[in-house]
């Protein structure tokens, strides 16, 4: 099997709904980005696997034939939140089995205010068991279907570990004392931890308005490569994929009555535990992490999901600045969700993006120091779960 590496990466500032291009635009800078840093032309592009979640059909076709109609097989991905990096997944895999040697991974999303809802009404939902379960443990049916679900699961561990809210509102003061650093992040402004306290209640004593990430739009891009490709064409491989796994819901998502492993702590457990033993290295061994922080409370519970600190343990790692610069491990150098903003088919190749400016030393006032190890965790609930290494060459 080749080995896999990341030749070129390319993002988008993230804005508002409203704000942005039409996706086709969107797609075509991102994209054109990364063959750029990459240093290859479209033409030389194999395969192509573009992600989105709000849109028709082949959108996917619309979005590269901006960059050339070349004939190329051209797979649309759509997994929730965690459709970039599954698009990064499959294009990881093409390279790693021999089918391509030159693939682009690209995700985009163009989206509408307000919070996420089921689309088509007239069918079954993919979430009906979700929200079965979550009426059972947590209740609260009039609130939107994330809020209700990610907050469930800080609740969840609320009651468990006597986590205060106060620690998820530190996790959101971190998010954006980082993303003050990041030119391409949507929230630019540093927050204090009186000030997430104080915003709005969406769910009064468990969630306020700062805890959730705001609607995105924008797009991101990955050009991966085999290591006989970057030979042959003199491309970079400084940055390697050392390790990926997928994983998906199991029966304790549901019969674990557990609001956490309702939203996929056990998902990411299991994901991070592949990749670890894939690479031979321990959560220890990691100097920068972007995980799925679509609400405070999910990176709160993602820290113990993915070894980062003991189970029950996050609320002391945050209190001891272990999150962040200075501190263990440097979490969400990028902003994260919570400030850089959450255009589902693009935030895993968003995190692409931050991880492998990280490992080139590129990431300027954001730039964790000596990074040579940096682990991605994307997630999207119904439900799938993308962990997958970086490692500097």
């Amino acid at each position: 099997m080749s080995r896999v590496f990341v030749a070129g990466v390319g993002m988008i500032p993230f804005v508002k709904p409203g704000a942005s291009e039409p996706y086709p635009a969107m797609a075509r800078a991102a994209a054109s980005q990364a063959l750029d840093d990459a240093g290859v032309a479209y033409t030389a592009v194999q395969q192509s696997y573009v992600g989105y979640v709000y849109g028709d059909s082949t959108s996917g076709q619309k979005a590269v034939y901006q960059l050339g109609m070349t004939g190329i097989p051209v797979f649309n991905v759509n997994n929730n939140c965690s459709t970039g990096s599954t698009a990064l997944f499959l294009a990881r895999q093409a390279i790693e089995s021999g089918a391509a040697d030159c693939v682009l991974a690209l995700g985009f999303e163009q989206m509408r205010p307000g919070a996420l809802d089921n689309v088509f009404t007239d069918r079954p939902s993919p979430f009906e068991d979700f929200d079965r379960e979550s009426d059972a443990l947590v209740g609260m049916p009039e609130l939107p279907l994330a809020l209700r679900y990610f907050g469930g699961a800080g609740l969840a561990h609320m009651r468990k570990y006597g986590t205060p809210l106060e620690a998820f509102a530190q996790i959101r003061a971190k998010a954006s004392r980082h993303a003050v650093r990041n030119p391409l992040a949507l929230l630019r402004r540093e927050l204090s931890v009186d000030e997430v306290m104080n915003s709005p209640a969406l769910w009064p004593g468990v969630l306020t308005r700062l805890m959730a990430c705001p609607p995105t739009c924008g797009a991101a891009a990955a050009v991966l490569v085999s290591e006989s490709f970057a030979a042959r064409h003199g491309l970079s491989t400084q940055v390697r994929i050392a390790a990926q796994a997928m994983t998906t819901d199991r029966p304790d998502s549901f019969e674990s009555h557990d609001m956490m492993n309702l939203v996929g702590y056990g998902m990411s457990q299991r994901a991070a535990q592949a990749v670890y033993e894939q690479a031979g290295i321990g959560p220890e061994d990691l100097d920068v992490v972007e995980l799925h922080d679509c609400f405070a409370q999910n990176e709160l519970i993602s820290y113990e999901a993915l070894g980062l600190c003991p189970e029950g343990g996050a609320a002391a790692f945050i209190a001891a600045g272990d999150n962040s610069y200075g501190g263990r491990i440097v979490t969400n150098p990028s902003g994260g969700l919570l400030s850089k903003g959450h255009p589902l088919g693009a935030t895993g190749l968003a995190q692409c993006y931050e991880l492998t400016l990280q490992l080139r030393g590129r990431a300027e006032q954001r730039q964790v120091s000596d990074a040579r190890l940096g682990l991605q965790h994307n997630l999207g609930l119904g439900g799938a779960c993308v962990v997958t290494l970086y490692e500097r060459q």
